[in-house]
């Protein structure tokens, strides 16, 4: 399951990729629903509170810092192709906006994808993954950052589940 051109656990100095699969009890359309719809994002992805400037290719996440400070995050959708199209299941794919912002002294890119596919039993098979590619001194942490970005999509699929249960 991968549209991107990186492959889950690829190991480069400076490329932090993560990947994360669970089994959510729900429909494969109403998981759909849920993750297709920006504004539902705080419902389940780790930290977000709010969603703002949300238009059909970009949006913004909000969240608070550790030092509760708001900080925004701007992503640009790269491809959402709903289930039941010429594949059973579905995927969308975002990418953050760095260039310009705090973001841009740690990564040099952070691409999302999140694909569903349709169980057998009526259940759908969710799969995360993410790429970082890290910039400058960054990238010395590479296994750090795959750590964190691991237990984010953890807690996002675990969040995904409770509330669609």
């Amino acid at each position: 399951m991968s549209f991107l051109p990186f492959k889950p656990g690829q190991a480069r100095l400076n490329l932090s990729t993560s990947s994360r699969s669970r089994v959510i009890a729900a429909p494969v359309a109403e998981v759909w629903k849920v993750i297709e719809d920006p504004y539902q994002m705080p419902r389940w992805w780790p930290g977000v509170e709010r969603m703002e400037g949300v238009t059909d290719d970009r949006f913004t996440q909000v969240f608070k810092s550790k030092r509760r400070r708001t900080v925004r995050a701007d992503f640009r959708l790269l491809a959402s192709e709903p289930p039941g199209g010429e594949y059973a299941g579905g995927h969308r794919t975002w990418e953050q906006d760095v260039v310009g912002t705090p973001f841009e002294r740690v990564l040099a890119e952070s691409v999302t994808e999140i694909a569903v596919e349709p169980r057998p039993d009526g259940g759908t098979l969710v799969t995360l993954a993410q790429r970082q590619k890290l910039r400058g001194y960054s990238k010395t942490g590479a296994w750090a950052m795959r750590s964190a970005t691991a237990k984010r999509l953890d807690e996002a699929l675990e969040t995904l589940a409770r509330e669609l249960a």
